[in-house]
């Protein structure tokens, strides 16, 4: 066979195995595998308990049955990394995790333009308050003990989070501690305040006619005690020490309404913390990054972009 036969051959191959499945698998193998760490050594997992399931993924990118959390580490080049980390929490009504189109996808989005991407993998569905905040706590830690070899600035490490995922986003960023001084272990002694929040149609409340029922219920049970409800009504807890927020959500969301976002919003106002917030007209919930499409919410990542190169980058 002639150089040129065979060249035109394997051309045709290529863009075959392109077309096909077979060559989506090979660019997703051809993609460097992003590095995983838990979150503890199994041993030392607080409230631990092994659920008797396996962990299972589904083709929507949906994990179920997590008992062991870890994150996914999403790291810029050298020559692109500004310096600012993002632990991500995907949504799922605290009963599954939605982590390729709400974990994965937004943070290779970060890494385009040097910012980390840590994507978090709580623990759900058969674990309640408070065990989703400490993996949430804890992945903030870990980032932070691990900035200076990561190229992260531990000044600059926000949480983002999607629908349920939001919530606990929120919660990281209501209830954090400066760490304990005494602790053994040196993660536990650091701060895990995030710097930023960035909320993406968030379950904010749990206060009937404004939450999400299937995230309360996960998170809280079915008949919580009103100072559990209140304590994670996370519009009731800002303050002035409460960090930074974007918040994006759709006007004719269905599963979690705007109000979420706008009592939280103007409660950060109120407190003085200056925020950002877009409520679109259309898009519904779980439009995760709008890719290609023309409705509002499609502009939030060009805007949380310039939001963060505003106020957290550039600082």
């Amino acid at each position: 066979m002639s150089f040129r036969k065979t060249f035109t051959f394997v051309l045709v191959l290529c863009l075959a195995l392109a077309a096909s499945g077979m060559g989506e698998g090979l660019q997703r193998m051809s993609k460097k595998a992003p590095a995983k760490m838990s979150l503890w050594p199994k041993s030392e997992i607080p409230h631990f308990k092994d659920i008797g399931l396996e962990e299972t993924i589904d083709q929507r990118g949906h994990i179920s049955n997590v008992d062991t959390p870890e994150i996914e580490i999403y790291l810029p080049s050298k020559d692109n990394r500004n310096g600012s980390a993002v632990v991500i929490c995907p949504g799922g009504g605290y009963s599954i995790l939605s982590i390729e189109k709400e974990g994965r996808k937004i943070a290779e989005w970060l890494n385009t333009f040097g910012t980390a991407g840590i994507v978090l993998k709580y623990r759900h569905k058969y674990f309640q308050y408070p065990v989703p905040l400490m993996d949430a706590q804890r992945a903030i830690r870990l980032t932070r003990l691990k900035a200076e070899k990561w190229g992260i600035d531990s000044s600059k490490i926000g949480i983002m989070g999607f629908s349920a995922g939001g919530h606990l986003a929120s919660t990281a960023g209501t209830h954090f501690s400066s760490g304990d001084n005494d602790a053994e272990d040196p993660i536990e002694r650091l701060s895990s305040r995030p710097d930023f929040m960035i909320l993406v149609y968030p379950v904010i409340s749990m206060q009937k006619g404004v939450t999400h029922g299937g995230s309360r219920v996960s998170i809280l049970g079915r008949n919580p005690d009103k100072q559990l409800v209140d304590n994670l009504s996370n519009e009731l807890q800002i303050t002035s020490s409460t960090p930074p927020a974007f918040l994006i959500h759709a006007a004719d969301d269905g599963a979690v309404p705007y109000q979420n976002s706008v009592l939280f919003y103007e409660g950060l106002i109120e407190a003085g913390v200056l925020s950002e917030l877009h409520i679109y007209p259309k898009g519904g919930h779980g439009f995760g990054m709008m890719s290609g499409a023309k409705l509002g919410p499609s502009q939030w990542p060009k805007q949380c972009r310039s939001w963060l190169e505003r106020t957290i980058i550039s600082r």
